[in-house]
């Protein structure tokens, strides 16, 4: 599976009739800065730990969204930063509430994720500290940037439970790649795994019969019906 790329798990997934295909829509790699450490892009395939994070009320943001009614119930042992719950080898994936303005990760929380082992780190919202980030050469991925911390409309309510992102439904243990050739991330659930794997190799297969018909002068539809019929 670490061969394929982003966009060909997305198709096998489609085909598997995965809701969402996989796909996390509008996750973006983290802005590169003069200061970024030079380094080749990389695909990062690793299973998936999830942080669920919820709406709070501040003065400076006295009316917070609600949280949603199906959100599952804190059973947290503890008080601890959810940095601090990191499991080593994981790709951290971020479930921030829509529509706010803080941020959820910063240099602090990245530093200690990647001192505890993550692989990557996957907001489904907005990161900050955006050098200090750029210095930790993890895979750092979201939807955008800000300058507000997270204690200003957010906190900390479940880990290793499923998150929504877009249409897809990630859980903890399902497979998270980070594809930076083809920008974006896709999940596979634990359960389509085995059948991804053998689907994945005909996908492939047809696709490159059909790239090499269509750069012959067959019509994409006399292509696809040979070879993806």
């Amino acid at each position: 599976m670490y061969k394929a790329n982003r966009i060909e798990l997305a198709d096998g997934l489609l085909k598997l009739h995965v809701p969402g295909a996989g796909f996390l829509p509008d996750i973006q790699p983290l802005l590169r800065t003069a200061s970024t450490p030079k380094s080749e892009p990389k695909k990062v395939l690793a299973p998936a730990s999830t942080f669920l994070m919820v709406p709070k009320a501040t003065e400076a943001f006295p009316n917070p969204s609600q949280i949603p009614e199906n959100s599952p119930a804190s059973i947290l042992p503890d008080s601890r930063p959810y940095a601090d719950y990191t499991e080593s080898g994981t790709i951290v994936v971020i479930s921030q509430p829509a529509g706010q303005s803080c941020a959820v990760v910063g240099g602090i929380m990245a530093a200690r994720m990647q001192h505890l082992g993550a692989e990557g780190i996957v907001v489904d919202g907005r990161v900050r500290d955006v050098v200090a980030l750029n210095q930790s050469k993890l895979p750092i991925w979201s939807k955008a940037t800000s300058i507000i911390g997270a204690g200003a409309e957010t906190k900390f309510h479940a880990r290793n439970v499923p998150v929504r992102i877009g249409e897809t439904v990630v859980e903890a243990g399902d497979i998270i790649m980070i594809d930076p050739f083809e920008n974006g991330v896709v999940a596979v659930p634990q359960a389509k795994v085995e059948a991804l794997l053998e689907l994945l190799p005909k996908l492939v297969q047809a696709d490159e019969k059909v790239m090499t018909d269509v750069q012959q002068g067959v019509s994409v539809e006399e292509a696809f019906r040979r070879h993806r019929g």
